[in-house]
């Protein structure tokens, strides 16, 4: 939102200069594209180390259950108490991601009043990347997924998982990914979530200024790297489960 330029004379101008730093730079469109990218970057490393654990599912019962123990109570323990290392990590992705889901409604909310039309115009729909046009509603899909995810394997919400048993964390993951409709919205939400992805990791490098002709083939490459492994990942897990090579 505009605002007048600062006075020494007026409160709201005493009022702007009292705000700390980082609360101003995020009133900037830069400083929320900053923010997006910066909780973006936390949210990719814990979608890449959360598909390299679930790894273990193809190793068996006892070696899943047993990482999944070890998230639960033996992260960093001793050093920490039981459990506190992962609220330490919970907390920081709730963080990030109310960051990021918010910077992104902001950033849509100023576009949309800088244009004075709808976000997409017939032009923009036309001109527009595939994945930028659809990274509004990728980042619903996921967010739907994110929920769901929780109340299936987390919480063990009856409605969501009646099969569910606390602590038996491989038998609950086969029984929920054994139903065909909920592989299939696992396959849609990560389908969504790499399109999210895809153009997350290639906005990312162009908010930061890495942006160049050179540069870009590179970029271009992790992006589409990044986004294969992590999905192809996430998508064996439904699929084998499905084929019975897991179970």
């Amino acid at each position: 939102m505009a605002t007048a330029a600062p006075t020494t004379s007026t409160p709201t101008g005493q009022s702007g200069r009292n705000r700390p730093w980082i609360v101003q730079l995020y009133g900037t469109a830069l400083g929320k594209k900053y923010a997006m990218a910066i909780s973006g970057i936390v949210g990719l490393g814990y979608i890449f180390a959360h598909m390299v654990g679930n790894l273990k599912m193809y190793f068996g019962a006892e070696s899943f259950d047993t990482y999944s123990e070890w998230l639960r109570e033996g992260l960093l323990y001793p050093i920490l108490p039981h459990t506190v290392m992962l609220w330490i990590l919970r907390l920081s992705l709730i963080a990030a991601l109310v960051v990021h889901v918010h910077a992104a409604y902001a950033l849509t909310v100023m576009n949309r009043r800088a244009r004075g039309t709808n976000y997409q115009s017939r032009r923009d729909y036309v001109a527009a990347d595939f994945a930028a046009r659809t990274m509004r509603w990728t980042g619903v899909i996921v967010l739907l997924f994110i929920g769901y995810h929780l109340a299936d394997l987390t919480w063990g919400v009856e409605a969501v998982n009646p099969a569910w048993e606390r602590g038996d964390a491989y038998a609950n993951l086969v029984a929920s990914l054994s139903r065909p409709a909920v592989a299939a919205f696992y396959l849609v939400a990560n389908l969504a979530l790499g399109v999210h992805i895809y153009h997350g990791i290639w906005s990312m490098f162009q908010t930061m200024g890495w942006n160049n002709r050179t540069f870009n083939s590179y970029r271009r490459a992790l992006a589409v790297g990044f986004t294969v492994v992590v999905i192809g990942g996430n998508l064996s897990f439904p699929i084998a489960v499905q084929l019975g090579i897991v179970g």
